[in-house]
């Protein structure tokens, strides 16, 4: 259920029966920690389908971001299937729906694109890859989440890449846009060393270009973005839960995103940790919207 229109009008099915090539969906709520509150994160999907709103009518426009129409000069091919039911605390049961939501779109077969939620939604997202890997994962985030365990939850927001590390489909993980203290410790980091984690820091990125990250990725891969908006700087993303000083520029996740259609294949893509409580006049959803729409115009792009 949304109560916002869906992400740039799109429909909730395509005409004559086609398939799509690219499905949005949603899900509020992932694995809570015990005693805290995700509803600040539930708001994220309708806010991004909000901010889009003002496009809606622009989308066989010329867009500079795709250097061309979103849909390339053809039908649209991306729906938008609205939110899946999740139930705050419900941890365990919203990873299964998550999952079994992007089995389904997998099936189809389409492009699945993830709005969550808290970055604990990847795990169950990536989880429903396994029947179609190997893939690699792209993880932008400021942060490498990979706690085994906080608060004794093991599918929270600190542990996504530790626990897609253990997914045997799981090719390999690349994480850019690190910065700043998080929850990782000394024994977090050596873990994700030990697992051959490719590590890109925002400086690294700032210095060298996006090149940094994407010479990690092999060629022809087929690869999965997942996107924690704290990964971007706070001046064009400032509706997260942890702003962190010198992020990745909305030009360098675009030029990311766009670098890695050329290269490999984007397989699928979720955003994650959008706080819409401390947004600021709507930037942060007005920025992930437009990053939403670069992916997928890089997927109808791909051969």
């Amino acid at each position: 259920m949304t109560t916002s229109p869906p992400f740039l009008g799109f429909p909730d099915r395509l005409a004559d029966g086609r398939m799509p090539r690219a499905v949005i969906f949603g899900a509020r709520h992932g694995s809570t920690y015990p005693g805290k509150d995700s509803s600040g994160y539930a708001l994220a999907a309708d806010a991004i389908r909000a901010a889009s709103q003002d496009d809606a009518e622009l989308v066989e426009h010329w867009d500079f971001d795709l250097g061309g129409p979103l849909f390339d000069g053809k039908s649209v091919c991306c729906i938008d299937a609205g939110d899946i039911p999740t139930t705050m605390h419900d941890n365990a049961g919203n990873r299964a729906r998550i999952e079994a939501k992007t089995r389904e779109i997998l099936a189809l077969p389409a492009v699945p694109i993830l709005l969550g939620g808290d970055d604990s939604v990847p795990i169950p997202f990536l989880a429903g890859f396994a029947d179609h890997g190997p893939v690699w994962i792209l993880q932008i985030d400021a942060h490498i989440d990979w706690r085994d365990e906080l608060h004794g939850e093991r599918y929270g927001y600190s542990s996504p890449m530790r626990r897609v590390s253990e997914m045997p489909h799981v090719a390999g993980i690349v994480q850019v846009g690190l910065r700043s203290v998080g929850s990782a410790r000394l024994t977090e980091l050596e873990a994700a060393r030990r697992y051959g984690s490719r590590f890109v820091t925002a400086r690294e990125v700032h210095a060298q270009g996006v090149e940094a990250a994407l010479r990690h990725i092999p060629e022809g891969a087929r690869v999965v973005v997942t996107l924690d908006c704290d990964g971007l700087d706070p001046g064009i993303m400032p509706g997260v839960a942890a702003r962190t000083p010198g992020g990745l520029t909305y030009t360098q996740v675009i030029d990311l995103i766009s670098g890695l259609g050329r290269r490999a294949r984007i397989a699928g893509f979720d955003l994650v940790e959008l706080y819409p409580p401390a947004d600021i006049d709507g930037l942060s959803a007005l920025t992930a919207a437009r990053l939403l729409v670069n992916v997928i115009g890089t997927i109808v792009r791909q051969v």
